[in-house]
């Protein structure tokens, strides 16, 4: 059996033309997937889902019961995965900026760069060159999250216009909420992302890492 996830993509704000790209992608790399944007998903119990994804939410997604449920599902021992713009979702809730481990800033305009990997161990990781070459928003966030997190990839500003963050610009990261496992990838702006191979073994490594499904180590 599959393992299954819920793959939530409300938007209150900007809305990604790639949401239904990156559904596809999920569904494709084996994924049993319950894709929704209906806030009253996260209001019942997690527990059947081996990771829940906010797949570029935006704005305010969630009611006092759908944050409830999600907090208690990851402190429990759930999975949660943030994809791109998840990292520009639920600024009025204080403990989603913990659990995500930073909150967007801005961006410069879509542009190709160079990733550094900094844990060529991490099933999201693995499998990637050392200075990755993609095409993405390279995100910039209100605080640097080192120190809180595991961080995995570091955008290389040099490689691009824009940047704000300077040397240290995290950009993927892993981190243990509670019982629960977080995983965070700041790219996926495109659709055609989500045709690119590398990025999507990096998703998979990311989800199975996240819903311990993967052959590694806490990080």
């Amino acid at each position: 059996m599959s393992p299954r996830i819920l793959v939530y993509s409300r938007t209150t704000a900007y809305r990604h033309d790639s949401i239904p790209a990156g559904v596809a992608a999920l569904r494709s790399l084996g994924f049993d997937v319950d894709a929704t944007e209906e806030p009253g998903a996260l209001e019942r119990p997690l527990d059947a889902y081996a990771a829940v994804v906010f797949l570029s939410t935006s704005g305010e997604v969630l009611n006092d019961e759908g944050r409830a449920r999600l907090a208690a599902y990851v402190e429990g021992g759930g999975g949660f995965v943030g994809v791109h713009a998840a990292a520009c979702t639920e600024y009025d809730w204080p403990y989603y900026g913990e659990l995500l481990g930073a909150r967007f800033a801005r961006h410069p305009e879509y542009q190709p760069g160079k990733a550094v990997i900094e844990d060529r161990n991490h099933p999201a990781t693995r499998h990637l060159p050392a200075a990755w070459e993609f095409t993405d928003e390279w995100y910039d966030f209100r605080a640097n999250p080192r120190g809180a997190v595991h961080v995995l990839v570091r955008a290389d500003e040099s490689s691009y216009d824009g940047g704000g963050m300077g040397a240290d610009h995290p950009l993927v990261w892993c981190r243990e909420q509670g019982a629960g496992r977080v995983f965070y990838t700041a790219l996926g702006h495109a659709a055609e992302a989500y045709d690119d191979p590398d990025f999507r073994r990096h998703l998979l490594g990311g989800i199975n890492w996240a819903a311990r499904l993967a052959d590694t180590s806490a990080r």
